[in-house]
């Protein structure tokens, strides 16, 4: 039963991945025919991130009323309904309507199956489970990219997502008797039941302020050197552009297979050795990146390591939250994890985009050094306070 979960759990992390990069694809294409400037995108990327952070708070909540194969389904069909909605929308206000109901399903769905296999399966599926929802972002581009070539229609890329997602959700429900038969099993023989805590309650138990602040700092660091590394190489390095988008390209490219890797690797070192390793990794991309050299190659490799040491970092701080704070308050604290983690990558970005205005984008590898200390200085006082119990 549980290879069975597990394998719908890589299917709607993969679902969850796809429609993420599709209005990035579109949105050349879109802007003109809704007749808005082009910033705009950024107001409906904050709605669907508003919608993921209210979702994500109140996960808990809800998961333990409904369950979580009946969240999951239903999450999964509000972002599908919501993605064709957007494939019907000819006007701004539309796509901002519908971007509601998407961000609210994305959230429900990532904090309760992040949950669920951080309680019930190995350290390494964590880390694979992340690499699919790469997977899914990576494929979502080249289907938004055939329908506009092809179809000379982006309403058709969201069409095709949107069915994908719908046959998603008819598999969900028709599995519900396997989540309900494994809910039933774990009330079986759970020895506490999982607890309702509010924001308040979940602050004053050891670590969890500092978990929030480490969760924050790397999807700060993660998005905002996803979004601006072509800027950086273009503007600082003098890469040509083309160049330089192929490269970003690989920072994500090797976050996904640095997740993959990490899958066979993660059960001998642990989730707390693994986070140390990301970190340091990543101090290494950095160090690469700001060195005086003229050899561009030097920076371009950093970039690549910085994607890599990102690798096993999310994917180790959530399969370690029961660890670090008891099963029973896992699902409370993951949702807060997941709204902690969707701000830092909300807002961070676009701060050091106001910044970089003001002052130079060579601030690009300062402004990451200072999330990269954070991390370090909040995982390592999280360690302190939480002794080590490893399980993977």
């Amino acid at each position: 039963m549980y290879s069975l979960l597990l394998a719908l759990i890589y299917l709607a992390f993969i679902s969850l991945g796809l429609p993420d990069a599709l209005l990035g694809s579109a949105w050349p294409t879109m802007y003109p025919v809704l007749g808005v400037p082009v910033s705009y995108a950024g107001i409906i990327s904050m709605i669907i991130a508003g919608g993921t952070i209210v979702s994500s708070l109140n996960a808990n909540r809800v998961i333990r009323k409904f369950g979580t194969g009946l969240v999951t389904a239903v999450s999964v069909l509000m972002t599908a309904v919501a993605l064709f909605g957007f494939s019907t929308s000819h006007s701004f206000w539309m796509l901002c309507l519908w971007a509601i109901p998407y961000g609210l399903g994305a959230g429900a769905v990532d904090s309760a199956l992040n949950n669920f296999v951080a309680l019930h399966y190995a350290s390494r599926h964590m880390s694979w489970l992340h690499c699919f929802w790469g997977v899914g972002a990576s494929i979502g581009p080249y289907i938004m990219s055939y329908s506009l070539s092809v179809k000379n229609s982006w309403e058709s890329g969201y069409t095709t997502v949107g069915f994908f997602q719908m046959a998603l959700t008819v598999i969900l429900f028709l599995s519900l008797p396997l989540w309900n038969k494994q809910a039933k099993m774990k009330k079986e023989n759970q020895t506490g039941e999982p607890k309702h805590l509010k924001i308040h309650e979940a602050l004053k138990i050891k670590g969890v302020k500092q978990v929030l602040v480490a969760f924050f700092s790397y999807c700060a660091l993660e998005t905002t050197a996803g979004l601006w590394a072509s800027s950086y190489l273009v503007l600082h390095q003098g890469i040509e552009a083309k160049e330089a988008a192929r490269w970003a390209s690989l920072f994500y490219l090797g976050i996904t297979f640095g997740r993959f890797l990490n899958g066979f690797v993660t059960g001998k070192m642990g989730n707390r050795n693994m986070i140390r390793i990301g970190l340091s990794i990543i101090t290494v991309g950095l160090v690469a990146v700001v060195l005086p050299v003229e050899i561009s190659l030097v920076t371009l490799v950093g970039l690549v390591l910085i994607g890599i040491g990102c690798a096993p970092i999310y994917p180790c701080i959530i399969h370690e939250t029961p660890r670090n704070f008891g099963a029973e308050n896992s699902q409370a604290i993951i949702g807060i994890q997941m709204a902690s983690a969707y701000t830092g990558s909300t807002f961070m970005p676009p701060i050091f985009g106001y910044l970089a205005s003001f002052t130079s984008i060579s601030l690009y590898p300062v402004y990451l050094s200072l999330f990269l200390i954070l991390m370090l200085i909040m995982t390592e006082r999280l360690n302190r306070l939480v002794p080590s119990k490893e399980r993977t």
